[in-house]
């Protein structure tokens, strides 16, 4: 049976004292539900040694925020694929509206990180979303399939199914975020799932892995989860306290 993915970013939050009491707490209860979940972490870069000597031999995967889009080079403050793999990193976050916009990350610098990740044996984890304005004309589906099909751009469709898609709607995210609801996002994810099987025939459904993120809590945790073509939950403040992560967790091991 597929695992559904619940993972959580931290951002730029947290410290060592932080990492190692939350990992401590969740690495003693964590296994009761890997049977039926991936459970993955994504702290700051300064933590991931740490994070990393403590998840080692557990079924929790440990992700970084970003990754450069070469592998060496003189390219100051970036980290490189190749870097991440040697501190036990294994899935690779990129795209997320906030570099999107922030940072100026293009779909094409995403691309470029996609197989960077790939080839390091990695597990690269697509950030999409529509924006407010998008949503109010209508071409969500069309803007956010643009963004899925020039990430998988020269993929196989072997290594898309390691890829994981985590449709984030840019309205949704942040403090203030409104939650897609349960429909809205079944919609999106339905639909990156149909366009990529119509432009690759040889791709399988299953083999397709798209998560939701964008104010994900415990209130619509379980009814996200119910629909099909939701594979998983990323989550942002509602579990950088690890009472909540694994409450989240509880949620979906219930399902």
């Amino acid at each position: 049976m597929k695992k559904v993915w619940i993972g959580t970013s931290w951002k730029m939050n947290g410290n060592a004292a932080h990492t190692a009491a939350y990992l401590e707490t969740l690495l003693a209860k964590v296994e009761q539900y890997t049977d039926t979940i991936q459970p993955f972490i994504i702290p700051p870069f300064p933590y991931l040694q740490q994070a990393s000597q403590q998840v080692q031999g557990s079924a929790v995967k440990l992700g970084s925020q970003n990754v450069a889009h070469l592998s060496s080079g003189a390219f100051t403050g970036e980290v490189a694929a190749p870097m991440l793999k040697e501190f036990g990193v294994s899935v690779v976050e990129m795209g997320h509206s906030e570099r999107r916009s922030l940072f100026g990350e293009t779909d094409d610098f995403v691309n470029k990180k996609v197989h960077q990740v790939l080839n390091q044996g990695m597990q690269p984890l697509v950030c999409v979303g529509d924006t407010a304005d998008e949503k109010r004309w209508s071409v969500s589906s069309e803007s956010v399939v643009r963004q899925v099909k020039i990430a998988l751009h020269g993929v196989s469709d072997a290594d898309v199914s390691k890829v994981l898609i985590a449709y984030e709607p840019v309205w949704a995210i942040g403090e203030h975020g409104v939650p897609a609801s349960a429909e809205e996002a079944a919609v999106i994810h339905t639909e990156i799932k149909n366009r990529l099987v119509e432009q690759r025939p040889g791709l399988s459904r299953d083999a397709i892995t798209v998560i939701y993120g964008g104010s994900v809590n415990h209130s619509n945790a379980a009814e996200l989860l119910a629909k099909d073509d939701v594979d998983g939950l990323f989550i942002g403040r509602s579990a950088w306290q690890v009472e909540g992560y694994l409450q989240i967790l509880d949620i979906a091991h219930q399902r």
